[in-house]
């Protein structure tokens, strides 16, 4: 046996084994997984073949500078319901850090602050200059043959110290039937297509207007999520989560922290070989108790109930269903968001509020060459003016439509490390803020790839 077909055997090794239940429906869902994980691992596979063939060169002579390693491209991680358990290593966490950070000139020292809108910490734009940003500590593992668990750690800077806080710690069943899982701790929560990923996954360095805005970027919370995977040939999952309800725009833990809940539904197909999408609708209802607007001074507060809707679509196309030389990805989302309560501005009686804000957000990205990626995003929100009782507050629109336009280009020499220049067309607010960055991200071990 040759030294090609001793790759390729240990990587035909190394898929899950699958042990096949009776019912129809869990073969159904086992063959579902192992068609995705089929097709996760070709990247992996090309990379092998690549490096088999710089080897196989090096036998026959040729010169050193021509065997520089290729960068090997990570395996995808399993699905937790996929983790073979007969591996030596299977229990052993992989560990992982991703160091990211750059430097940032804006035209002008305004701060960003987005009228009419009550917003969190992470709302505004990463501070100007030379910043480490949020680097990230990630180690998960098979506790079992039943569980999966992951820890991740945030790391970042914070007015010149240094911050750490703890942003994922969770764990996942692995052996429930019927296509079912369920995930408990702090996670990510399922709504929403970009809020799944690691902001290091992103495409540009900072998210669109109505993440920053409505959900602090990110929506992260103690609870429990459920999740069913249908046995159908159309991907086509469905999942509900019971949360404390801290994280914004929740606030307080209300209902004895119990205080948010959400629905979410995505679905996908392939569209021939070349093309292939995903769609979802989620809604997540929250109470917030005395939350602050995340003006400088905190001063302004809502106590109320708050609604959020999100419809999201991507599509994906790579030529003959190879994205390793070129790629497109469309990303669009529409955000609703109700917020019923009673606001008060510092040093005033409360004021009633109820109000419907809408945001969307349209993002293109082009891979066109094999380490190259250019981008343009459009963001933004509306909301109507709620009355001159709310002037000189947070919630008081001065009249303007918050927009945000982004060119980017990024080259990433390897999977571990990418490099990204970024430009800024702030409308956020009636001035207008010219914003360039150069952002760096750098991976250090482990690191299970993301979500589709």
């Amino acid at each position: 046996m040759n030294f090609k077909m001793v790759v390729l055997t240990a990587v035909m090794l190394a898929e899950p084994v699958v042990c096949l239940a009776g019912e129809a429906s869990e073969i159904e869902r086992i063959k579902q997984e192992l068609e995705t994980l089929r097709q996760s691992y070709q990247q992996h596979i090309e990379a092998l073949e690549t490096r088999i063939e710089m080897l196989e060169n090096q036998q026959a002579g040729e010169s050193p500078a021509a065997l520089v390693e290729a960068p090997l491209v990570e395996a995808p991680a399993a699905e937790p319901a996929m983790v073979a358990q007969d591996r030596p290593n299977a229990f052993n966490p992989q560990i992982g850090v991703v160091l990211v950070g750059g430097v940032s000139s804006y035209s002008s020292d305004r701060d960003q602050g987005i009228p009419g809108y009550m917003t969190g910490d992470e709302a505004g734009p990463p501070s100007e200059g030379f910043s480490l940003g949020e680097s990230e500590l990630n180690m998960q593992a098979s506790i079992d043959d039943k569980f999966y668990g992951n820890f991740t750690l945030a790391v970042a800077d914070e007015d010149g110290g240094t911050e750490v806080e703890l942003e994922e710690a969770w764990f996942q069943t692995l052996a429930l039937p019927y296509g079912l899982a369920v995930r408990g701790g702090r996670f990510f929560s399922g709504i929403g297509y970009r809020n799944q990923f690691h902001r290091h996954a992103d495409d540009f360095v900072d998210r669109s207007l109505p993440y920053r805005v409505f959900l602090d970027t990110q929506y992260i919370d103690d609870g429990v999520q459920l999740t069913w995977l249908a046995p159908t040939d159309q991907f086509l999952e469905f999942g509900a989560e019971w949360l404390r309800g801290e994280g914004f725009p929740a606030s307080g833990a209300g209902d004895n922290g119990k205080g948010a809940w959400t629905l979410f539904a995505r679905t996908g197909n392939d569209v021939g070989v070349s093309h292939s999408w995903q769609a979802g609708l989620s809604w997540l209802s929250a109470d917030a108790n005395d939350r602050s607007s995340g003006d400088e001074n905190e001063s302004d507060h809502f106590t109320g109930d708050i609604d959020i809707a999100i419809a999201d679509l991507v599509w994906k196309w790579a030529p003959g269903g190879n994205p390793n030389q070129r790629n497109f990805k469309l990303e669009t989302a529409w955000f609703w968001q109700n917020q019923d309560g009673v606001f008060t501005p510092y040093d005033e009686d409360g004021l009633s509020y109820d109000e419907d804000q809408t945001g969307w957000y349209v993002n293109g990205i082009y891979q066109f060459r094999p380490q190259w990626h250019i981008g343009l995003r459009a963001s933004g929100l509306d909301a109507d003016s709620p009355g001159s009782a709310f002037d000189g507050t947070s919630l008081d629109t001065d009249g303007h439509d918050p927009r945000i336009y982004s060119a980017m280009v990024d080259w990433s020499p390897s999977e571990y490390s990418r490099l990204r220049l970024q430009y800024d067309l702030d409308e956020s607010a009636p001035k207008t803020v010219d914003r360039l960055y150069l952002q760096y991200i750098m991976s250090l071990g482990a690191h299970g790839a993301h979500r589709y």
